[in-house]
């Protein structure tokens, strides 16, 4: 494994009687994209806060590239949850103000920031106040913000909050193409659908702790599938009375979804379907992240927890999650 970008060893922090992170611990290699995922609350910005030495753990200990965000700051991006821009000021001071104080070379720069803001669609605003801009157009000249220092590292609080689906696509190319660079990025957020299409690894957290920690490939080995997807020739068929199944939930295009009861192997029940129902596609389907977050937090801490945290992801990020697995 590369050595980490950033850790995080142990970390607590307490905000009176609310204990916002507890004993935390994560890696972030050299040149990994992780997701830092969790339903609201979870504790996903004040873990970074902390990375970002803006407030300081009660316990543990942090290390950033080597040594702490304040003394690598000129080679950290850092987007974060509160957005803000200096209103009155024009696109083109303000970005180049930023840059200035990151410590990105003088030469060129309004070249370089107009090819920016080509890049990331918004052409012909240089000369506009911020103030005028969308909230969709202020979250891009902010993520821009973050970048035109070349950072190698990017830390991301919740980039994709707030954009309509043609922007969160733009925004998540450009973190790909940054990845694909060879640069280090972490960003948190609760649309999980976001994190699958484009992260390495995850960490995954419920209020304040650790439930899930590895690379995509590992947390796929770790969990087998529990759902079948299928599409039986007569879509009249009665799926649900076959032994392990345990909800059944029309998809589209005459397909089902089958959710088995713990403990059903999911192959012996694919082959009772198989042989009481003639199928146009039959097969098994590994679990979301969310699905996995869910039934993580109901083994941990019960049905009412795991209703919370799925309450937690936002109607608009869970209507995204639907049109995903669609």
């Amino acid at each position: 494994m590369h050595e980490a970008a950033i850790s995080v060893n142990n970390v607590s922090k307490r905000f009176g009687r609310t204990q916002a992170v507890k004993d935390l611990t994560l890696a972030v290699p050299q040149g990994s994209l992780m997701g830092f995922l969790g339903p609201n609350g979870a504790g996903k910005s004040t873990t970074i806060r902390m990375i970002m030495s803006i407030i300081y753990p009660d316990t543990g200990q942090i290390n950033v590239l080597g040594d702490s965000a304040m003394a690598a700051k000129f080679r950290i991006g850092y987007l974060p949850e509160e957005r803000g821009l200096y209103r009155k000021m024009k696109v083109i001071e303000f970005l180049s103000y930023i840059a200035k104080l990151k410590g990105a070379p003088t030469r060129g720069l309004a070249d370089r920031i107009n090819q920016w803001l080509e890049r990331i669609e918004l052409p012909g605003v240089a000369r506009k106040r911020c103030e005028t801009l969308s909230k969709g157009m202020q979250q891009k000249i902010q993520f821009l913000a973050a970048v035109m220092h070349e950072p190698e590292l990017l830390i991301l609080d919740e980039p994709f909050s707030g954009l309509d689906p043609v922007n969160m696509v733009l925004l998540r190319d450009l973190i790909t193409d940054f990845h694909q660079q060879g640069r280090t990025i972490l960003f948190s957020t609760h649309v999980l659908h976001q994190a699958e299409q484009i992260c390495d690894r995850i960490i995954l957290i419920n209020p304040g702790s650790t439930l899930l920690h590895g690379t995509l490939d590992e947390i796929n080995t770790q969990f087998d599938p529990r759902t079948i997807e299928a599409r039986p020739i007569d879509i009249r068929a009665d799926l649900k009375s076959t032994a392990g199944v345990r909800e059944v939930h029309p998809s589209q295009n005459g397909s089902f979804e089958i959710h088995l009861h713990d403990g059903a192997d999911p192959h012996q029940v694919l082959q009772q379907l198989v042989a009481q129902h003639p199928m146009h596609a039959i097969g098994l389907r590994r679990p979301s992240l969310e699905e996995i977050f869910v039934e993580l937090v109901r083994d941990d801490q019960g049905q009412e927890a795991a209703a919370q945290a799925r309450a937690g992801f936002s109607q608009t990020d869970r209507g995204a999650i639907l049109e995903h697995k669609q």
